[in-house]
């Protein structure tokens, strides 16, 4: 990455819910590669591939500063807006959590815990706590399955916030930075169907390690 990064505090203070802006892409998606010739057409496709298969889970204990600035946040946000979505519902919603906001989830977390177990000791409860601070920048996913939404089945529904978080996930390895999806376990509850995903980004680069030796250890 070039220059200095600030830190997620600094991006994002005080956004809470994005909705992507779709309607701008959909004029242009099928010219972006008019007029490009058959090497550059490769070349793309070369890209892309390698961004692909190059992407690698990085564990949230492993995500460290710096994060990513508020204009590397937007591009990576967009980019989930262009996740396949059948009759446009947009049926997710992301939801960044910052730096002065995780204590709250963390008491989420803490809460869960105890619902899911009645005996969970203080240590138990103040590591599911910790949790809610690992990344210096972390977004949370919510799939929206309500059936007030549309006819679309809910399944469907899954797999465009899964499509939108892979968008997000490749578009900030492009830009370098490292990045770990959570299942949300410590947020399931009794009354809920189910956990909710969290994506949480950095920079390849640890505290205490080198890029390489970053990667390497992923």
């Amino acid at each position: 990455m070039k220059g200095r990064s600030r830190s997620a505090s600094r991006a994002a203070p005080a956004a809470l819910f994005y909705l992507p802006a779709q309607q701008a892409r959909w004029t242009v998606k099928c010219d972006i590669f008019a007029g490009m010739s058959l090497n550059e057409d490769q070349e793309v496709l070369d890209a892309a591939l390698t961004l692909i298969h190059s992407r690698q889970h990085v564990s949230p204990k492993r995500l460290g500063d710096p994060g990513p600035e508020r204009e590397q946040i937007e591009k990576i946000l967009s980019a989930a807006g262009a996740a396949p979505d059948h009759g446009r519902l947009t049926p997710w919603r992301l939801v960044i959590i910052p730096p002065e906001r995780r204590h709250l989830l963390a008491e989420v977390f803490a809460q869960a815990l105890v619902e899911r177990d009645g005996e969970a000791t203080e240590w138990q409860k103040q590591e599911a706590r910790e949790k809610a601070y690992r990344g210096p920048f972390l977004i949370m996913v919510i799939a929206r399955l309500d059936p007030a939404l549309g006819p679309v089945h809910p399944q469907e529904r899954l797999i465009s916030a899964g499509c939108a978080i892979q968008n997000m996930l490749l578009t900030a390895h492009a830009m370098g930075f490292g990045a770990g999806l959570a299942s949300g376990r410590a947020t399931k509850k009794k009354h809920r169907q189910g956990p909710l995903p969290k994506v949480r980004l950095t920079s390849s680069t640890q505290t205490d390690c080198s890029r390489k030796a970053a990667r390497d250890s992923m």
